[in-house]
């Protein structure tokens, strides 16, 4: 982290103010040589920027002074005017300074490395950058803040009491101390147990508010499934005709439904055919029928039964389309994407199922694979230390420090080497 790194902060192309942040040992040398030297930190000042005997832009400089910056290193923000022209002006001088471009996530890699931030936090402001609605904003917010890795550490502080209480027994089996510790530590360890069991069922709470929940519409040929699909997006994303089979591929939309980010996805019709295309866009609907968080099994008034049913399960809903031309039964929700008719019911019953099940929990949610595989393995090594505890205290311990190291790697306090590059390669530059 030797090198002085620099990278545009704002959204690339024509703005009213762009920024270009600089971070780095020889950051008050390139402000110099720009004709910003001698500013006081974390007061933003107007300042011609030259290079080479001409001047590049006023702009207005904010210089941070480590170890108080973002970064933790010497640090500065540059506000200018948001012209391509400037943007490529300053960046080349920067360049002719030695300054070198950065890379995805390298200013958060380096606050992370500089101990602003553990690895879970530094997890959160890639999340909090990609957030559409305001419920993933929420939960990233509050991973940034440390909710997450302070349930964490909460769990490997108990591990640590009791293999505290086991190590005690096997090392000082002859010294003063009480009999059976290894045996006084099963309690804490069931109620660890309980903890970590509840934490890991909530993790796909967690993906499917920072991903997008996942609702599939299923149904037989010619049901209405893409004209509702058009009536939902409020546009005319899928083609809509009277042939039966007109949807060969599946079709994606990302929604806001009740605050939460939604992936709508419309499918061919469920029917035999003997059309190698049908046929494979029948298999795709299959496909993600299966992986969906909630299908919309849509029926037509009067058409028998079909293919759907097997898709659907006991607590997704049932749609009726074409409530204009036909009565709809009385169970389920009545809809016609030509009138509008019933588009609100189902609206507010999706944003209900919705607050279901992604609100509330007694953890902060687990967002991340990385996170549920590392809780996966400590509540693994804790099982087997329990069964182990009596009979062989020895591997009982091993299993408790194994348990504690993979909490450990979720906030990065060891063993990060081999995951900075999965963290940081899905950040922005610039940040």
């Amino acid at each position: 982290m030797s090198d002085t790194i620099f990278a545009l902060a704002t959204p690339p192309g024509r703005g009213a103010v762009a920024i270009i942040r600089l971070s780095g040992s020889g950051t008050d040398a390139a402000l110099s040589a720009l004709g910003a030297g001698d500013l006081h930190p974390r007061l933003a000042t107007l300042r011609p920027l030259c290079h080479a005997g001409a001047l590049l832009d006023q702009a207005l400089v904010l210089r941070f002074q480590g170890p108080r910056s973002y970064t933790g290193e010497d640090a500065a923000e540059l506000h200018l005017h948001g012209g391509r022209a400037i943007i490529e002006a300053v960046s080349l001088a920067l360049l002719d300074l030695g300054l070198r471009p950065a890379e995805p996530g390298e200013f958060t890699r380096r606050a992370f490395e500089n101990g602003r931030m553990d690895l879970a936090q530094a997890e959160a402001v890639a999340d909090l950058v990609d957030a559409e609605t305001a419920t993933q904003a929420r939960q990233a917010l509050g991973q940034l803040e440390g909710a997450l890795s302070a349930t964490y550490a909460g769990f490997r502080r108990d591990l640590l009491t009791a293999l505290a209480l086991v190590e005690a027994e096997i090392d000082f089996p002859d010294e003063d101390v009480p009999d059976n510790l290894a045996r006084s530590a099963g309690p804490l360890l069931d109620r660890l147990l309980a903890d970590l069991s509840a934490a890991l069922a909530d993790a796909e709470r967690g993906r499917r508010v920072r991903e997008g929940y996942r609702i599939v519409l299923i149904g037989e040929t010619n049901a209405g499934k893409s004209a509702l699909f058009n009536a939902l997006a409020r546009r005319e994303a899928a083609i809509v005709t009277p042939i039966a089979g007109t949807t060969r591929d599946v079709l994606d939309a990302d929604l806001v439904i009740g605050g939460y980010a939604v992936t709508l996805s419309d499918t061919a019709g469920l029917r035999e055919s003997d059309d190698p295309i049908e046929a494979e866009g029948v298999r795709r609907a299959r496909a993600r029928a299966e992986a969906a968080d909630l299908r919309l099994w849509i029926r037509a008034p009067g058409d028998p039964d079909g293919a759907a049913r097997s898709y659907a399960r006991p607590d997704d809903f049932v749609v009726w389309t074409k409530a204009d031309l036909r009565p709809s039964p009385p169970s389920g929700i009545s809809v016609s994407a030509v009138t509008g008719q019933g588009l609100e019911d189902l609206q507010v019953a999706l944003a209900e199922r919705l607050a279901r099940d992604l609100s509330g929990a007694d953890f902060p949610a687990v967002t991340r694979e990385r996170h549920r595989r590392r809780l996966s393995d400590a509540t693994v090594a804790v099982q087997r230390a329990r069964s182990r505890l009596i009979d062989a205290p020895e591997l009982a311990g091993e299993d408790l420090r194994r348990a504690a190291d993979a909490l450990a790697r979720v906030t990065g306090e060891i063993g990060v080497e081999d995951v900075l590059g999965e963290v940081f390669a899905t950040f922005c530059i610039g940040k």
